[in-house]
């Protein structure tokens, strides 16, 4: 697009003739001057390659290709959107497009992402010094992984619960029973799970009423039915007793995770001095290993495997194996502190690593394996 203006108009002289018969503009320089303009045409649209793209470890790396070679182009344009939809996006009910600029390689890696919808739509473009050119089609990667919220309505009323975070609230409960003599002052009055029992046990049933007593529980709001699924546990530095595992939904309102014959957990102890150990069934093994800040739960429903890793080094805590007969609930205790739960995540590639090479070992099942 040439644009003429007034400054240029203003520079043109015209030429007279002698007779005044003919008055003539010479464009002779302004051609010269258009002549030596080099103009950039738009680039055209890259071709996504969906062969080359991967999706692991909560990571999309996109790969693209231009049609031809085209040496004038500048950089490139990432947009990336999530869907629960498996086709082309839609206009409508979708999310907005977020984008990358100026990628100057033909491949790039989204990482970080949380993947709380089935899927995602990317689409690039190719610029140049002057224009960017048409977006290429866009693909949809599968990016589909296990996602909950802590189920508040079930919870303990002395446990505050906000989506995927849930912390010891001491004056949630009315009319909370108390160990004669034995307050602890620190806590609100709490009896200090090392020294509970199991007590009385509601009845099973499909529906349950809130966990009361000193099963201070809460359960994610979605099963897990069949596949392999991951998330993620942090616990605040100051609490005193948490667990964290899964359980048939039958676990009654008094029950304690790793206590019953449904229900399979590792537990942190840190009242009075640092326990770390696997319990289920009433059974418990000692986990002589340090405890980590950040705890990964494995849960394999069609192989009978569940695993708790270090979610930072991916060292293996505990495996439990079983056959798992019903939908498994997330089940998490805690007592004096708070926990923070991550979903969405896909299994580490890390962890199906380890999960091959412990699977190729003789004599590794724990004493707290079962069929139930």
């Amino acid at each position: 697009r040439v644009t003429m203006a007034p400054a240029f108009r203003i520079s043109l002289k015209p030429k007279v003739s002698d007779s005044m018969t003919h008055l003539m503009v010479d464009f002779a320089l302004e051609r010269r001057m258009l002549e030596a303009v080099k103009f950039l045409p738009v680039p055209k649209a890259p071709e996504i390659d969906l062969a080359a793209c991967l999706v692991a470890d909560n990571c999309i790396t996109v790969s693209w290709r231009m049609p031809e070679e085209d040496s004038r182009i500048d950089h490139f344009v990432l947009e990336y959107r999530k869907t629960n939809f498996d086709g082309l996006p839609r206009a409508k009910d979708e999310l907005h497009w977020e984008l990358i600029d100026y990628i100057k390689a033909t491949e790039y890696t989204l990482s970080g992402l949380k993947f709380d919808t089935k899927y995602m739509n990317v689409r690039v473009q190719a610029c140049n010094k002057a224009v960017a050119g048409e977006y290429s089609d866009p693909v949809t990667l599968e990016t589909k992984a296990f996602v909950f919220n802590l189920d508040s309505t079930s919870s303990h009323l002395n446990l505050k619960v906000e989506d995927n975070y849930v912390e010891w609230d001491p004056t949630g409960g009315k009319g909370q029973e108390k160990i004669k003599g034995k307050e602890n002052k620190s806590c609100g009055g709490a009896p200090s799970p090392k020294r509970t029992s199991v007590g009385t046990r509601s009845s099973v049933r499909g529906s349950r009423d809130r966990f009361i007593g000193e099963s201070y529980t809460v359960l994610g709001d979605t099963a897990v039915e069949s596949g392999q699924h991951y998330w993620e546990v942090r616990a605040q530095k100051d609490c005193k007793s948490y667990s964290m595992g899964v359980t048939y939904r039958n676990l009654g309102k008094f029950d304690q995770l790793g206590k019953t014959n449904s229900s399979w957990c590792i537990h942190i102890n840190n009242w009075l001095q640092t326990t770390f150990s696997a319990k289920h069934n009433n059974k418990t093994k000692t986990l002589d290993i340090p405890v980590p800040d950040r705890i990964g739960v494995y849960c394999n429903f069609d192989g009978g495997e569940l695993t708790f890793y270090n979610a930072n080094s991916k060292e293996l805590l505990h495996t439990f194996r079983t056959k798992f007969t019903q939908p498994l609930l997330p089940g998490f205790m805690i007592w004096c502190g708070g926990l923070t739960v991550s979903t969405g995540l896909q299994v580490p590639s890390a962890v199906k690593m380890l999960q091959k090479s412990e699977n190729g070992l003789s004599g590794s099942t724990s004493s707290l394996n079962n069929t139930a």
